[in-house]
């Protein structure tokens, strides 16, 4: 038999925590003495502890952690609950992932002059377009992807000829900006005639007067984009004119550097 303190070394855990672990039942003394109420641990009890401690390094809540030891001898039960907490966790070094990234471009738009922080814009004329086109409810708006997946999916057979230019945009109906479940509709432009499937609608697109900036990097530069636009429109006497949409010119399925993606910001304007 091993006193706390023996066993605390052993298996690298405090003796705070094993007294802890024996209030809720996790890990409880072989034996405590009647009289001095020390308690003690056996050998055998060491693989429970490293079991106990792997899964708290992993991410599992105590609670968790009694749960799934409870069936850590069945194999693929402890499966799902590593693939799950693996799932949660890459969505969590993702969100972070982001997080990085915002600083990291806050920080160089920091040490650079004011005039490399503006972004020219222009007023030209989007023409008249045939286009293939996925219109949803997403979760949010980086969930775009899957609506590309779509398109492509149920086009892979037909052979779409691309335009010329061939135009890949996403076009955002929401009356204003939306955290989740948000109308996005995706379009490439298409030479020839198709016939619709179940998610991917051909339509003609008409002409329409834009006020866009063009700009290399991450998605995470769009609001100062967008407020460099707001600003032209503001200043030359214009007014939004209909529904906003990004044309994709190096898309995230061309490079894996978020700083090599094109994109140009489009809104429709008109003269007030």
């Amino acid at each position: 038999m091993l006193k706390i303190g023996n066993f605390s070394k052993l298996a690298r855990i405090s003796i705070r925590m094993l007294r802890h672990y024996d209030e809720i039942g996790l890990l409880k003394p072989e034996k405590i003495d009647s009289v001095s109420g020390y308690r003690y641990y056996s050998e055998a009890q060491l693989p429970l502890a490293g079991r106990i401690s792997a899964l708290k390094m992993m991410g599992f809540s105590l609670s968790m952690v009694s749960e799934i030891l409870q069936s850590y001898e069945e194999p693929e039960t402890l499966k799902e609950f590593l693939v799950l907490k693996k799932e949660e966790l890459q969505e969590q070094a993702d969100e972070l992932n982001q997080r990085l990234l915002l600083l990291d471009n806050t920080i160089q738009l920091l040490r650079k002059d004011d005039e490399m922080m503006k972004y020219d814009v222009t007023l030209k004329t989007m023409p008249q377009r045939y286009v293939a086109s996925v219109r949803q409810v997403i979760p949010a708006y980086d969930q775009e992807g899957v609506l590309w997946e779509l398109l492509y999916k149920e086009t892979v057979g037909m052979n779409l000829q691309q335009g010329d230019p061939c135009y890949g945009l996403a076009l955002f109906y929401d009356e204003g900006h939306k955290d989740q479940d948000v109308d996005v509709e995706i379009q490439i432009a298409v030479k020839g005639s198709y016939e619709d499937t179940e998610h991917v609608k051909f339509k003609t697109m008409p002409q329409c007067q834009i006020a866009s900036a063009t700009y290399k990097g991450s998605y995470e530069k769009l609001t100062e984009v967008n407020l460099a636009v707001a600003n032209w429109v503001r200043d030359n006497g214009y007014e939004f004119d209909g529904t906003s949409f990004c044309i994709y010119h190096v898309r995230p399925s061309e490079t894996q550097n978020p700083e090599e993606l094109v994109t140009e910001v489009c809104f429709p304007v008109k003269k007030k």
